[in-house]
Parts: structure tokens; C-alpha cells; sequence
């Protein structure tokens, strides 16, 4: 086995990779640019080298200051996580050249299997099923609009070197095929160095089901079952679960059979991915092999029992394969999702700013039930515009799938971020999505269940009423602890009315609090509407003010909810659910109403940038006529590029903004006549 292994990644597969590294007693090298000089896997790793700029083609894409690196601290080898060089055939050479052993497959095989058009064209010859599509380098705008009228519509752009949902469009029409072309070749070129992109039938309504190979440096290969990762935004996974619930075990040993065989042509020998579409007949097409480990290989951890990270560096240091077909198991079910920094409510854009709070639930397992955080970020660090916005992977397993999705639900809900936007809420409201608790899942299930984008539920029903209770509570605990501090003034002991109306969003709730610091709280709803009965509602909890998440029961059930001051309440996110709860006595709502309401100002006549970002390009000028859906400006954020488009006919009357500007959300890029 190695002596000391140095991780060229950041973030969490860089921590991943270093805690497997020394429970194997391999010392460990962090590699990092400016923009990480305080990150996680620094403080982590034994050593730590800088590498340069924040940007990653002068730092993580370096293949001289990588191998540099690894000269200078002695490393033998070097494991490159996902994304980066991960993939690189070039980094496996040159690595090769220095003697310093690659912790992937064989330069051959990524060079086989990496380039997405090479890979498609040996597996057609391998007799694996692939989608119809052009695997030719395509030139320029002009041919991959004439392409896609013989494919037929829709059409996929890929980048050629992609992944991770870089450099992909999904194409309608001959206008967007054109759109395409250009942002996926201008994606792929700053994601990878590499501008070359190909196009192929888009299936419609497909499942996304991918199969875990594993191979070493003397023939052998198995697979480890399947991962399903249908729930996606922008072609990017957000949500995988080991074993799909939508194969049957004719369908898998088929699956399985065609990935081992494709990874045997071209001599496979790590950990790899062959990814499939699979459609609702359960016909499945090869859609590209991931030479590397994949970002939600944690469920199949989970449900096989080994350490994937452990099984690459040992078949990287010629090992044999110890496992055999037969042995493989899968148990239980397994479900994660990825946490990004990114605001649901606008179209999941990137959020970027410093976590001034990060507090994850509880870890472990207990009554079978585990609950699993892969995560390189800590409270008070950065989320940097450089690169992918993934803070951590939470990951649960239990013995049934609903068991794992019950206790995702419960672990996203003690689960405390704060200082920008994320996914927190919407992957809680998925949680108890019905469709996805009903396994009928595609790649557009986003899409369709959230047609008009996410925006966080209304309050209503018994999640409506833990919300009221709480907030209720907080103020009720409030109270008296003010009414026992001592050396008050003499006289009458103050006293706090108990009965109070709660505001819930539009919604004002009138309620009566009893109980004490030393007891449950009891919340009496008043009876509401004609003919309604007062109901009740209770709570305990050993809760204490400053803590991010209350924890308690409501009515006997565990329950977690998000608490965080604002004037006169709290504001609350249950179950997804998000409502800001201030708390007034009778008369204070009644005073409230003879104060005059603030109009908010009118920005309806500017473009404003939707996430931090930096100015791409600018596709208009001052005086320009503008009609609805003209590319108006394109605004790069980690990694991805969004074109913000005109919402309604127009005329611009000022630019104030340029390419290159470096822009935080809402800053104004353009104002109309």
C-alpha cells in the first residue's frame, strides 16, 4: 500500500478520500488555491501545498503544479476525486512518466471511455444499446442546426469531455439548437479544456439509472448494483437512491452484464460509472461511461458495505480483487441528497456568501437506521463563486426505502445553514412529495412538479399549527424568563398576558399559552371561524434560546424546527416550510392597524443579476429594441453559464454593467425605457 497520497480535489471528496486515507494509515497531501487557503481539506490533510489562483485552470487544472506537489512532498500516489483531472487521460500520463501512480483507471481506458463520442462509438461496437445521435465533431452553429433537423427534436448538446452538467442543452427547436451550441461550447472549453460537443436524440421522460463497476489491473470486473439519479435540475443530479426502485432483477442482471462487458473491452481498472436512460418499457441506452468515482458512490456504499475509496487505492496498488460476482449484496435502501448552495425559489441559481451557520443533525446509526454527512465545508468558511456550488452529501439508509426517506425528512429538518441561499428547504418538501414516495420518477420530475419553479408551501393543516405553536412558545418562554429575573423594581410582579395573535405570513392566529419553564407548553387554538372548537396543542422540549433548531414533540411526535429571532418572533422552516411567526398581544395588533403600510419601490424597469456572478458577455446596447426572449446578457457562476433573457418587449435605455464586472444578487445590469 502507499505511504502518503496526495488528493488533487477540494471539498468534499478531498475530506472523503483523506479520512479513508488514515484509517488506512496513509499519510495525506492537500493541494489548494488562494480562494482555499482555509478550507476543510487543508486543516484535514497531514500536508498542504498551495497551487495557485482561486481560478481553477491556474490551480486544480494544472497538471505541472499538481505533479509538482507531488514531487516536492514525496507522494506516491495521487487520487483525483471527481471532476478536474479526474478524467484526464494527460494527468494519467504524465503521473505515469514521474512514477507517481495514478489512483484511477489506465490512461487507455480514460481515453476510451472519457471522450463521450469515442466512448459512444465502442459501444455500439460492443453491441451495447445507444441512443441515436451524430458522434462527429460538429463545427459550427450552422451544422449543428442542420444535425438536429435529421436527429429530429428534441436534441441533447453534450460537451464531448463533459460532466456533471456542464456543457449541456437540451434543444427544441433550430433557435435554441444554435443558443446551445455556443454555451455548451463555451462551458465545456472553461470546464474542461475542451471546446468539442456532439448531439444525440433527446429521450423524453427518461430514468437516469446507472450501474457501479469495478475493475483491477489483472481482468477482473464486477458490478455493485445500480444508483438511480432521475431527480435532476439543469441536467445535474440532485437526489440518488440505491437500488432503483423501478428495476426488477431481470432488468439489472441485464444492465449489470452490458456495463462489466464494455469496461472488459477497454480493459477497465478502478471504480467507474456506465450511466443508462432507461425508458418506461425499461429499454435501456448507454449514455456515457464516468471514468472516476461518482459523487453519489455513498448509497453504494451503504447498501454493499464497502468503501469505495478503499477498493480504488487498493486495486491502484495491484491488488486483486478479493470480491467475486456472487458475493455481492445489495441491503436496504439507501437515498442521498446533494446540499447546494443555490436559491430554489430563482430557478436554483448559485448563492454564494460565508456560512455563518452550519450545524448538521445528528450522525450515526441507530435502530438500523443510518444517517451519513459527506461534507468540506465548516462554520464560518466561504462558498466561493470559483467553483461547484455542493456544500455536503447527506446520505441515509434503513430497510426499506420509505424508512430511508422518513429519515432524510427528519435529518434535513435539524439540519441549520445560514448566511445565503440553499436547497435545504426544497429537498425537505421533495421528501414528502407523493410522486417521488410512489417511485414514479423521470429526469423532468422537477420540471413537472414544479412547473411554475419552487416556491416554499403555504402554512397550512397540522404543519400550519406546529409552526403557530412554536412560535407562540418561544415568546411564551420569553415572557417568563423576564418575569423571574431578579432585582427588578418594587411593586407589582409584572405580568404578561397569555392570551396572543399570532401573524403567519397574511394570517393573524389568536392563541392562549400556558405551562413553565420547568414543563410542557400547552397552545389553546381559539375556535376558529363559526362553529369551530377550540383545539390544543403540546409541546415539550429541553430547547434553549440562541439554539438554531428547536427540537422537541408536538403532540407526542418528534419534530425540528428552524428557529431564527427576527423583531417581535421567530422566523420558522418546518418540513420545507418556511413562514416568518411574530407574536403580538391583542391590543399591540390593534395599534399595528393605524400604522401606515411601506410601498415597496418599483423594479420593474431594470434587469437585475439573479445570483453572484461575473458578466460574460452583453448581447445589447443602449437604445437597442428588445423583443421577449432576447438574449440580453450571460452571467457565469461556478462553473455555469446562464443567459438572463428579456421578460417582455422593451428598449434598453441604459447598460450598467460590463464584461468582466463581478456581480452580487440583484445588482443591476440593465435599465429599460
Amino acid at each position: 500500500m502507499f505511504k502518503k497520497l496526495l488528493i488533487a480535489n477540494r471539498g468534499e471528496i478531498a475530506c472523503r478520500i483523506i479520512r479513508t486515507a488514515k484509517r488506512l494509515g496513509i499519510k495525506t497531501v492537500a493541494v489548494y488555491s488562494e480562494a482555499d487557503r482555509d478550507a476543510l481539506h487543508v486543516d484535514m490533510a497531514d500536508e498542504a501545498v498551495p497551487i495557485g489562483p482561486a481560478q481553477a485552470a491556474q490551480s486544480y487544472l494544472d497538471i505541472g503544479k499538481i505533479v509538482a506537489a507531488a514531487k516536492a512532498t514525496g507522494a506516491d500516489a495521487i487520487h483525483p476525486g471527481y471532476g478536474f483531472l479526474s478524467e484526464n487521460a494527460a494527468f494519467a500520463r504524465a503521473l505515469e512518466k514521474e512514477r507517481i501512480v495514478f489512483v484511477g483507471p489506465n490512461p487507455k481506458a480514460i481515453d476510451a471511455m472519457g471522450d463521450k463520442i469515442e466512448s459512444k462509438k465502442l459501444a455500439a461496437k460492443a453491441k451495447v444499446s445507444t441512443v441515436p445521435g451524430h458522434l462527429g465533431v460538429i463545427k459550427d452553429a450552422k451544422e449543428a442546426v442542420k444535425i438536429a433537423g435529421e436527429i429530429g427534436f428534441p436534441v441533447m448538446i453534450k460537451a464531448s469531455a463533459g460532466g456533471g452538467g456542464k456543457g449541456m442543452r437540451i434543444a427544441y427547436s433550430t433557435k435554441e439548437v444554435a443558443e446551445g451550441f455556443a454555451s455548451s461550447k463555451s462551458e465545456a472549453k472553461s470546464s474542461f479544456g475542451d471546446d468539442r460537443v456532439f448531439i444525440e436524440k433527446y429521450v423524453e421522460e427518461p430514468r437516469h439509472i446507472e450501474i457501479q463497476v469495478l475493475g483491477d489491473k489483472h481482468g477482473n470486473v464486477i458490478h455493485l448494483g445500480e444508483r438511480e439519479c432521475s431527480i435532476q435540475r439543469r441536467n445535474q443530479k440532485v437526489v440518488e437512491e440505491a437500488p432503483s426502485p423501478f428495476l426488477d432483477a431481470k432488468t439489472r442482471e441485464a444492465m449489470g452484464a452490458q456495463a462489466v462487458a464494455l469496461a472488459k473491452a477497454v480493459g477497465y481498472d478502478s471504480a467507474g460509472t456506465v450511466e443508462f436512460i432507461v425508458n418506461k418499457d425499461r429499454k435501456f441506452y448507454f449514455l456515457e461511461m464516468n471514468t472516476r468515482l461518482q459523487v453519489e458512490h455513498p448509497v453504494t456504499e451503504l447498501v454493499t458495505g464497502l468503501d469505495l475509496v478503499e477498493e480504488m487505492l487498493k486495486v491502484a496498488a495491484g491488488e486483486k480483487l478479493i470480491l467475486k460476482q456472487k458475493d455481492v449484496k445489495l441491503k436496504g435502501s439507501a437515498i442521498e441528497v446533494r446540499v447546494y448552495a443555490e436559491d430554489p425559489t430563482r430557478n436554483f441559481l448559485p448563492s454564494t456568501g460565508r456560512l455563518v451557520l452550519y450545524r448538521p443533525p445528528a450522525l450515526g446509526t441507530e435502530g438500523g437506521i443510518t444517517t451519513r454527512l459527506d461534507s468540506g465545508v465548516e462554520e464560518g468558511g466561504e462558498i466561493s463563486v470559483y467553483y461547484d456550488p455542493m456544500i455536503a452529501k447527506l446520505v441515509t439508509h434503513a430497510p426499506k426505502r420509505i424508512e430511508a426517506i422518513e429519515q432524510m425528512g427528519r435529518a434535513l429538518d435539524a439540519f441549520a445553514i445560514d448566511g445565503f441561499r440553499h436547497n435545504i428547504p426544497f429537498l425537505a418538501v421533495l421528501m414528502r412529495n407523493a410522486r417521488w414516495r410512489e417511485r414514479r420518477l423521470s429526469t423532468k420530475f422537477i420540471a413537472d412538479e414544479f412547473p411554475e419553479g419552487f416556491k416554499p408551501p403555504t402554512p397550512v393543516g397540522a404543519v400550519r399549527d406546529a409552526l403557530v405553536a412554536v412560535a407562540a412558545s418561544i415568546d411564551h418562554l420569553s415572557n417568563l424568563r423576564r418575569r423571574a429575573i431578579t432585582q427588578q423594581m418594587y411593586g407589582e410582579p409584572v405580568r404578561f398576558a397569555e392570551r396572543r395573535v399570532v401573524e403567519l405570513g397574511e394570517e393573524a392566529v389568536h392563541v392562549t399559552v400556558e405551562g413553565g419553564l420547568d414543563g410542557p407548553t400547552v397552545v389553546t387554538f381559539d375556535g376558529e371561524g363559526s362553529g369551530k372548537r377550540k383545539r390544543k396543542v403540546t409541546l415539550a422540549t429541553s430547547w434553549c434560546f440562541g439554539e438554531p433548531v428547536w427540537e422537541g414533540t408536538i403532540n407526542g411526535v418528534p419534530a425540528w424546527v428552524q428557529v431564527r429571532p427576527i423583531l417581535n418572533g421567530v422566523h420558522l422552516t418546518f418540513q420545507g416550510v418556511e413562514a416568518e411567526g411574530r407574536v403580538f398581544t391583542p391590543r399591540e395588533i390593534e395599534l399595528m392597524g393605524k400604522m401606515p403600510v411601506k410601498v415597496k419601490a418599483d423594479m420593474s424597469k431594470f434587469l437585475l443579476c439573479p445570483m453572484p456572478g461575473l458578466v460574460v458577455s452583453l448581447n445589447v446596447t443602449e437604445g437597442q429594441e428588445v423583443a421577449t426572449g432576447d438574449p440580453l446578457c450571460v452571467v457565469e457562476a461556478m462553473k455555469m453559464e446562464n443567459v438572463l433573457k428579456a421578460e417582455r418587449d422593451g428598449k434598453v435605455a441604459k447598460v450598467l454593467t460590463k464584461p468582466g464586472d463581478s456581480l452580487s444578487v440583484d445588482a443591476v445590469i440593465l435599465e429599460f425605457a
